[in-house]
């Protein structure tokens, strides 16, 4: 394993892969190196469009990632729960549907980093960092399951329905489906909670985009856990004993989870996330607690003072009205943070960095478009590189004269013009007598006094006794040269 940079193995895999002609597998690869890096954003973005696309075969693609899951490697591992669990969070609902339709689950319960661990973990980088890692992949895999087996049992995911007093789909719901599927939602929340991570853990860019996924989730899990709860106390005193007592006991369950929530963003806030993202968590008055247990015990026949029954005391309506508008305050502050998309596309990036190398990127890419599209006019020293009939850059002074390749005048080199009497020119600027209109003509044209015809040239030869191909006719022996 390689802490920067793909690794041999990474590469030898994408090669193998378009050789092979399969991009998509290509593309997962991509997605899930060794590199102890996030996965890159441009590959999730790929696979996220290839879920939208009815000709990709999405049992193909998620049958790919299971598959990189059972890598030996630790980073492959944890970057195939993140890729799918970002797919599950942004690709085609279908993606979500094939996971909770199929048996196709993440078997990682006994996951540890092997290779590490033989080599005491001290042998390569990161070798600890693999063994600190596992408990988190068996945690993280796990809630992905139960993410799974909560959409399979409710055909739509929490983390997706709309959330409100208004239209909120658990502030809507009848009494006998809410009681079904409060325990749903409770089970994939304790999942995440699970995951039980802090502050220092938080090491490496690879935990850190899985813990801020696990953040949005969590923000929507609960804003949908503090609906239904709304929702269940303002049925409860209209429920027959067996719901209410069912009621009863989802209530407690959910003040100890929100005490585990309020951990969890603790650590949120420590690890760097803006306390203003966080959404402000109100609890209930303990009172209100009293109050239902007192309401359940009249229903049961058991024995209470009429004056403490919810419904004949005026301080327990009260402290039931304000219970409601505590936690109707936190469902609030949830709900508008999970309706923000701060969270979606950050994946714990610092956002001056992500700018600063978007800008580079954008100029790079225009400097390239730039020299596609005009090859020839990104300065001299371009126009030389790309044209191979310039022996040298042509000079951009303004009001020169355009050089007319195919005339027959100014073909003389002006070298040739200014060399002074008996002296001969070599038989190459003047091969058969005519000239190379390549090169020498832009001298010729920019040379004062440069005057001649294409005929000039042959006067320096000796007709009769020196030939142009003769290289031996030179000034050296002082007979050729006239």
């Amino acid at each position: 394993m390689t802490m920067a940079g793909q690794t041999i193995n990474d590469r030898l895999l994408a090669a193998r892969h378009s050789l092979a002609g399969q991009g998509l597998a290509k593309s997962v690869c991509k997605a899930t190196t060794e590199e102890c890096i996030g996965p890159k954003k441009k590959h999730l973005d790929y696979l996220v469009h290839c879920t939208n696309e009815p000709n990709v075969s999405i049992p193909h693609l998620a049958n790919l990632l299971i598959e990189r899951s059972q890598n030996a490697n630790w980073v492959v591992v944890y970057k195939s729960l993140i890729t799918t669990h970002h797919l599950m969070a942004y690709g085609n609902e279908r993606f979500m549907q094939y996971l909770a339709s199929s048996n196709s689950t993440f078997n990682l319960s006994s996951f540890l980093d092997k290779g590490t661990v033989q080599d005491g973990g001290m042998g390569v980088p990161g070798g600890r960092m693999g063994y600190d890692m596992s408990p988190f992949i068996r945690r993280y895999a796990k809630y992905l399951n139960e993410k799974s087996l909560s959409y399979r049992a409710m055909a739509f995911d929490f983390c997706k329905v709309k959330r409100g007093k208004e239209e909120g789909s658990l502030r809507s719901m009848n009494a006998d489906k809410l009681l079904k599927t409060l325990p749903v939602l409770q089970a994939q929340l304790d999942a995440l909670l699970e995951f039980d991570c802090q502050s220092n853990d938080l090491s490496n860019g690879v935990i850190n985009m899985s813990f801020m996924l696990l953040f949005r989730d969590l923000i929507r899990l609960f804003a949908c856990y503090n609906d239904g709860i709304i929702n269940l106390l303002e049925k409860y005193f209209d429920m027959n004993k067996k719901h209410a007592r069912d009621a009863l006991d989802l209530y407690k369950k959910f003040l100890v989870r929100m005490d585990r929530v309020g951990e969890f963003l603790k650590v949120a806030e420590n690890v760097g996330i803006d306390k203003g993202d966080i959404p402000d968590l109100t609890k209930a008055p303990s009172s209100l607690l009293d109050a239902l247990e007192q309401h359940l015990a009249t229903l049961e026949g058991r024995k209470v003072s009429a004056a403490n029954t919810p419904t004949q005391s005026s301080s327990n309506q009260r402290n039931f009205k304000s219970a409601v508008s505590a936690l109707s305050s936190t469902s609030s502050a949830f709900g508008t943070a999970a309706a923000s998309s701060k969270f979606d596309t950050s994946n714990g990036i610092d956002e001056q960095l992500k700018a600063q190398v978007l800008a580079e990127e954008e100029a790079a890419m225009n400097q390239y478009k730039s020299k596609v599209s005009s090859p020839t006019s990104s300065g001299a020293a371009g126009a030389a590189l790309t044209n191979p009939f310039l022996s040298s850059p042509p000079a951009a002074q303004a009001g020169q004269p355009i050089v007319d390749l195919f005339g027959a005048a100014s073909a003389q080199p002006a070298a040739a013009a200014a060399a002074p009497p008996g002296q001969a020119t070599k038989a190459s600027d003047d091969l058969l007598q005519l000239g190379n209109p390549f090169a020498d003509m832009f001298e010729a044209s920019g040379a004062p006094g440069a005057t001649g015809n294409a005929g000039d040239g042959a006067a320096n030869y000796d007709g009769a006794g020196s030939s142009p191909f003769d290289w031996g006719a030179t000034d050296d022996d002082g007979g050729a040269a006239q």
